[in-house]
């Protein structure tokens, strides 16, 4: 079988249109993460989403629908924890995360058990999502980038120095808000393509390795996004072709073109 003729098929269509949305969305968020030391939030969130994804299995929803609004609850728990306690942000990260997971592992044990769809979302299978998951996909990244846009300057004089953005009349709590809001949007549309345990990586990698070569904020974000996207083709075709995880086999693609970038810098730095 030839790599042309993959393309008949549904599933590889929806599962490339969807990876690649995503994938963009992901690379250009996560940038702004790395930067402002919040790369641990995506990982909490991925936790929260978690118990999201068991709740919606034991009452027999959709668990992508009945994530959203409380991952979305989780980013601002934590957000709230943070401003309005004396929690530092890594210890609300992980006290949100832990009861999250500790909810889906009762949610799960009640229920005796999952059947095997479960492992999808813990690990990812982009072969199998279906077209409203693929519709939903498309929509909300098209909002989430359109809103990253929007407020580009904001966002960007926020992670750079945030006393500044103070000063020159930027709302930074509402920027934060929107930013966790988004992340944990971005976090929900990712479990189908890499999983549940693998999207902080998802969000991570991509960033990281554009920072190695990069000589600007915008040409780091092209970087990341062109990163991203050769990721999620690499590894949807080698998942395809090999019968592998997809989205092991995105993760550690990054992983490598991570490596190929420290290369790089190491022979031509900056």
């Amino acid at each position: 079988m030839n790599i042309i003729s993959i393309f008949q098929y549904e599933f590889i269509q929806r599962a490339f249109i969807t990876g690649l949305i995503v994938a963009v969305l992901c690379s250009v968020l996560g940038l702004f993460l790395v930067l402002r030391r919040l790369s641990l939030i995506g990982d909490g969130l991925s936790h929260v989403s978690f118990g999201a994804v068991a709740l919606g299995l034991f009452f027999g929803l959709l668990p992508i629908y009945t994530a959203i609004p409380i991952v979305i609850l989780g980013a601002l728990a934590i957000l709230a924890l943070t401003g309005k306690t004396k929690v530092y942000g890594d210890a609300a990260i992980g006290i949100v995360s832990a009861v999250s997971i500790a909810g889906g592992v009762i949610l799960i044990s009640i229920s005796h058990g999952f059947n095997i769809d479960i492992m999808s979302y813990l690990f990812g299978n982009i072969l199998v999502i279906s077209k409203s998951e693929m519709y939903m996909s498309i929509a909300l990244s098209i909002v989430i980038l359109f809103i990253i846009f929007f407020f580009y300057y904001d966002l960007f004089s926020v992670t750079f120095n945030e006393e500044h953005a103070r000063v020159v009349g930027i709302n930074v709590k509402i920027i934060n808000s929107m930013l966790v809001v988004i992340t944990a949007i971005t976090v929900v549309l990712s479990i189908r393509v890499v999983g549940i345990m693998l999207i902080s990586a998802f969000l991570i990698l991509p960033a990281v390795t554009a920072l190695q070569i990069a000589r600007s904020f915008k040409a780091a974000i092209f970087i990341s996004a062109l990163t991203s996207v050769i990721a999620v083709i690499i590894g949807i075709l080698m998942s395809f072709l090999l019968n592998i995880p997809s989205g092991a086999t995105i993760v550690m693609i990054n992983f490598i073109l991570l490596l190929l970038a420290l290369g790089y810098r190491k022979i031509i730095p900056k």
